[in-house]
């Protein structure tokens, strides 16, 4: 039987597990644009129902440390695959419901439930993701239910691990994408790092700590020092820019781990490939991690991965402790004060944007609250509750100007105590353009009709730079290539900032029906004298009629933000 406690431990773990490995997901994102990443929005998310628990102490039932632990995740649900994680959690919630303890059967309900609220809430569930790992983890654990009924908890947790696993290796099989890049779904293997976690405290009663807490030691038994010693002769010159490590949890496949050194050593240099019985320990230098990681998937699946690029690692370090204090900031200085609802006061907005220059914007034009956060640090569904809570009008419009805000902004439509209405904005531009449709005379569904139709009338245009070297929707691209996205979708590269611009506008132009005015937002990173220039090319080659006019956003990640209208 699980108890409270032990699911307590295994929620805690798996936190720690995907907090401690979120750097392996966050590589393997495709899109090479430099985003709030799948891993750590899935550890940040999660991370809330760790803090909650850790307060609530040891003597919980299994219902009061699932309901805990949906609760905190609804809360701190970052980016959609937050938000999915969140629903698969809320299933064991509804699963447990009222249990001191949980047998199988209640574990396999509840996972069921999960995986059925988090396909009811995307619009158009695509397979090959983190969807497909839980849904074939669930379909396989009621099948072995089913064959077994008196199965363990501990048993069904394996079938569940085996299954996630199996799942994650075939997702390059469902979305070509991810095939041609040579990695699996990193929302995927985002949740089959916290079901390991998890497995962790069924198995073996031991919580994985976080990083901080083990102060990154690794285990000091034979095994491991063996590796150690081996991989650590290869620290001197760097040819390959990732050090890869992994373990290898043997299949039942029987293929033989020379096999995978050979196939190692043919993408990099410094292989150490050291086995016993049940795990093959891995170490490689190479510039294709993904490579690695997937041959290795066909040997058995994976734990323990690790990452480093031994090129920027002091610049990944800063970055990293940039977010953590941007993040603390956010929580310790950042807090919004609940205002009650006034019932002078019709309608209010929120709004979610980075940058000084873009604040203003939207504070300017009505805004009552704007959240920080954007494309690098996708804030909470908590962060926008406290918003909306602070804006004292009976009916609350949001604008997360993000697609991967907006799943999180829509779960505070029934967590709020006034009536919230989210704009499905997914860019600046169109959140700037629905407050100005916006009429303060009209009614509610007037308004939500005219935003809707204004935000679906901008084109936008963003340019920025290649966070990583990838093989994309045809493109071969380069870190730190210049990128020019149209309407979310990459639409071509460059080397030349000035001129990616002017091809990126003349595009949308050509794209807008009866085109009247080109906005051109400049980031942190754009000197005025940088962005003078692009304005005076661009103007030179707009049409007559067409008014130019230029914003300094400082925004960052994007050095221009171009809409049309």
């Amino acid at each position: 039987m699980l108890s409270g406690r032990m699911l307590r431990d295994a929620i805690i773990s798996g936190a720690n597990h995907i907090s401690n490995q979120r750097q392996i997901v966050d590589a393997l994102n495709v899109f090479p644009v430099p985003d709030g990443d799948t891993g750590t929005n899935m550890s940040m998310t999660i991370a809330a129902a760790r803090r909650e628990l850790e307060r609530a102490g040891e003597n919980v039932t299994a219902s009061e440390t699932a309901n805990i632990a949906a609760a905190a995740l609804l809360r701190g649900a970052r980016g959609n695959s937050g938000v999915i994680l969140s629903l698969l959690f809320r299933g064991f919630s509804k699963g447990l419901r009222g249990k001191e303890q949980a047998n199988a059967a209640d574990v396999c309900s509840a996972l069921s439930m999960g995986v059925e609220a988090a396909y009811k809430a995307v619009m158009k569930p695509t397979e090959g993701t983190i969807l497909t790992v839980a849904r074939v983890a669930s379909e396989k654990a009621k099948e072995a239910l089913r064959t077994n009924p008196s199965m363990g908890v501990n048993p069904l947790w394996k079938v569940i691990l085996a299954a996630a696993a199996q799942a994650l290796r075939e997702t390059p099989e469902i979305l070509p994408v991810l095939k041609k890049a040579g990695v699996v779904d990193a929302g995927g293997q985002g949740l089959l790092f916290i079901f390991e976690g998890m497995g962790s405290v069924f198995f073996d009663n031991r919580v994985i700590p976080s990083a901080e807490e083990a102060g990154k030691a690794r285990s000091k038994t034979e095994f491991d020092d063996g590796f150690r010693n081996a991989a650590g002769a290869f620290d001197g010159e760097i040819t390959f820019s990732y050090c890869t490590e992994f373990i290898v949890n043997k299949g039942e496949n029987g293929k033989e781990p020379i096999k995978l050194r050979a196939y190692l050593e043919s993408i990099g240099d410094s292989v150490v490939v050291v086995d016993d019985e049940d795990i093959i320990k891995c170490h490689v230098h190479t510039d294709n991690p993904g490579n690695a990681l997937q041959e290795a998937l066909t040997f058995g699946y994976l734990t323990n991965i690790k990452i480093e690029n031994m090129r920027e690692q002091h610049a990944a370090q800063r970055e990293s402790a940039r977010r953590e204090q941007e993040d603390s900031r956010q929580k310790e200085g950042g807090e919004l004060a609940y205002v009650p609802v006034d019932p002078s006061v019709e309608y209010g907005f929120v709004a979610v944007a980075a940058g000084e220059g873009i604040r203003q914007l939207f504070l300017d034009l009505g805004v009552n609250q704007v959240v920080s956060g954007g494309q690098t640090m996708n804030p909470s569904t908590n962060d926008i509750l406290k918003a909306i809570h602070a804006t004292p009008a009976k009916t609350v419009f949001v604008l997360p100007n993000n697609k991967n805000i907006i799943m999180a902004a829509e779960q505070t439509v029934k967590l709020a105590d006034r009536s919230v209405y989210v704009l499905p904005t997914k860019t600046i531009p169109q959140g700037l353009s629905a407050m100005l449709a916006f009429d303060g005379d009209a009614a509610m569904g007037e308004n939500q009709l005219a935003m809707t139709k204004a935000l679906k009338r901008v084109g936008t245009g963003q340019v920025t730079f290649a966070a990583r070297d990838s093989d994309f929707d045809g493109y071969k691209i380069r870190q730190g290539e210049i990128l020019a996205l149209e309407d979310g979708k990459l639409a071509f590269t460059e080397k030349d900032l000035t001129k990616a611009c002017v091809k990126l506008t003349r595009s949308l132009v050509r794209a807008c029906r009866d085109c009247s005015f080109i906005s051109i937002i400049y980031g942190k990173d754009v000197t005025e004298e940088a962005a003078a220039k692009v304005e005076a090319a661009i103007r030179s080659k707009a049409p007559n009629n067409v008014e130019v006019a230029l914003i300094r956003g400082d925004q960052p990640v994007y050095y221009y933000i171009i809409s049309v209208e």
